[in-house]
């Protein structure tokens, strides 16, 4: 379902939902992928987030009840100056950050459209929230690509 084509906030919440899952999939098959064991257990790690992102969703679709945490997020806008990268097999470390960088700017750039889409409150609230979680994945990649790769060089 393309964004403009929302109905209600329930088909906004299976687009999320959706959108949830395929980001499990993506890191669960880069961690398949990857001959790292450091870099396997990150992206295993960020699957699990995503999958408690899928909860929430889902949980909020079921309940009708939205919990809001509240925190401000640095951006060290690293990822905006990388060039996009494709998965494969045995990639660089450095080019698996830069792929779950840019994935992670796409989810909260997805997430800050969504809360524009809504009229609740709450619902603004919930998107703008998983927007600010998502700025935190970014965050966490963007941290280890300047303690692992900017500071080689």
């Amino acid at each position: 379902m393309a964004i403009d084509k929302f109905k209600n906030t329930e088909d906004i919440l299976d687009f999320a939902i959706k959108n949830e899952q395929m980001a499990i999939d993506f890191y669960n098959e880069l961690g398949k992928k990857s001959r790292n064991e450091e870099m396997r257990k990150v992206f295993e790690d960020f699957a699990q987030e995503e999958v408690k992102h899928k909860a929430r969703l889902t949980k909020i679709k079921q309940d009708r009840v939205i919990e809001i945490s509240e925190a401000n997020v640095q951006d060290l806008k690293i990822s905006d100056y990388t060039v996009n990268i494709t998965p494969k097999p045995d990639m660089p470390y450095e080019e698996a950050l830069i792929l779950a960088m840019n994935r992670e700017k796409a989810a909260f750039r997805l997430y800050m459209n969504l809360s524009a889409r809504v009229d609740d409150p709450g619902f603004k609230e919930l998107f703008l929230s998983l927007a600010q979680e998502e700025s935190k994945h970014k965050l966490r990649f963007e941290l280890e690509y300047d303690e692992y790769v900017l500071r080689d060089n």
